[in-house]
């Protein structure tokens, strides 16, 4: 018997994507943290302007690449978009380890924007192909707490530098992902729902071309939707991300040492706790009714709305604290049903595609929000701009518990 054909493979898949998101997220994270070390060596990087742009080409590059990635995805085998990404992606890490100028650190920012955006989705249309319906929600969520456990790891890249050097771990943990590509070679298999003819290489799972993979998701209303939502979410999500330290630091009085931790592990904590809790609520609750996956959604983004308005209008630490941990476990509930309710509007050979340009979205709505917070820190109002983003997300419920109507788990 193959190893493909296997029960537990799946579990298995899910398993070994896990650490490649962990990868994902990490090795575009560590840079974020290690700014004043590559200053030492590399000193155009200390300018703020530079280190921005920096930031913003990675950003920007992985916006514009997702759409075409999650094309890709739906045309060609994604066992082999994974493996090449993380090949490349890690090549690249380990590469940003003998930069000696500022230009080459910012071209391969912008190789790995491109790198990276073909992984999630690949990896997240695979993973869908394997559940098609039981435990669906919690294999997608246990795969998204690889990438929040990225993110927490990448922000001990300072101290990685310190310990060794900012050189030694790019190049170490670029090792690291090249290594864990040649293991994925041998032990991940594709599967898809539908088999795509030789003759139709290049055409997605149904024999479509790309213009129409396009035309045929944007005519759908409900995708529409599904896309507002996600959007809404990402300014949150963004937000968090790249401001929530900064608000707790002026609004709670606390130190960078307090406000950094206080701000990041209990978002990262708290969200593993409500894929865990999302997960498996919406696998059964889709059993006994169609909409349970959007039920299970609304009730994440639900919590999000007063958690928003207490971060942002909140001056007692234990109430922040309380806020972010109520925050992070919606936010997980949310993340662990966005593919599995993609998956009841939109058919297997358009999912990539579709997830991709929900990707961009995400992306570049992080980016707005950022620069948009950015601006309310010196007017003293970035509180008021997390309580805004409050309004937003209740929007976004009602638009999603009133249009949202699927009439099966796995539309095909």
């Amino acid at each position: 018997m193959k190893l493909s054909d296997r029960r537990f493979y799946p579990w298995m898949v899910v398993g070994l994507l896990w650490v490649v998101a962990l990868l994902n997220y990490m090795d575009r994270q560590m840079l974020s943290t290690m700014q004043q070390s590559i200053g030492m060596s590399i000193p155009a990087v200390k300018d703020p302007v530079n280190f921005g742009r920096l930031m913003a080409i990675f950003l920007w590059i992985y916006g514009c690449i997702s759409p075409a990635a999650g094309a890709v995805a739906d045309r060609l085998s994604r066992k082999w978009i994974i493996v090449g990404s993380l090949g490349v992606w890690s090549a690249v890490t380990w590469l940003m380890g003998y930069c000696e100028t500022f230009e080459q650190m910012y071209w391969l920012r912008a190789l790995m924007g491109v790198s990276e955006a073909l992984y999630i989705p690949a990896g997240l249309a695979l993973i869908a192909d394997y559940f098609t319906g039981s435990a669906r929600s919690l294999a997608i969520g246990v795969h998204m707490t690889g990438l929040y456990m990225g993110q927490a790891l990448g922000g001990f890249g300072a101290t990685a530098a310190a310990e060794w050097s900012w050189q030694s771990t790019f190049q170490w943990f670029g090792v690291v992902g090249v290594v864990y590509a040649v293991v994925l070679m041998l032990l991940l298999c594709e599967k898809r729902v539908k088999t795509v003819p030789v003759k139709d290489k290049g055409r997605a799972a149904g024999g479509e071309s790309v213009w129409r993979t396009f035309v045929m998701i944007f005519s759908n209303g409900a995708f529409w939707v599904i896309l507002f939502v996600f959007a809404s979410s990402s300014l949150p999500g963004w937000g968090t991300k790249n401001w929530l330290p900064t608000l707790f630091g002026n609004s709670l009085g606390l130190s960078a040492s307090e406000a950094g931790p206080l701000a990041t592990i209990t978002i990262a904590l708290s969200s593993f706790v409500g894929v865990m809790v999302g997960g498996p609520l919406s696998d059964r609750w889709v059993r006994r009714n169609v909409r349970g996956r959007i039920y299970t959604s609304a009730i994440g983004l639900s919590m999000m709305i007063p958690a928003l308005v207490c971060i942002g209008l909140g001056h007692d630490v234990y109430a922040a604290a309380g806020a972010a941990l109520l925050f992070g476990v919606g936010y997980g509930m949310f993340d662990a049903n966005n593919m599995p309710i993609l998956c009841q509007f939109v058919p297997s050979h358009r999912r990539a595609s579709a997830y991709g340009l929900m990707n961009m979205t995400g992306v570049f709505m992080g980016a707005a929000v950022t620069g948009l917070l950015g601006g309310l820190v010196s007017d003293g109002n970035l509180g008021v701009g997390f309580a805004l983003m409050g309004g937003i997300v209740a929007l976004a419920v009602v638009l999603q518990l009133t249009l949202l109507r699927p009439q099966s788990d796995n539309l095909e």
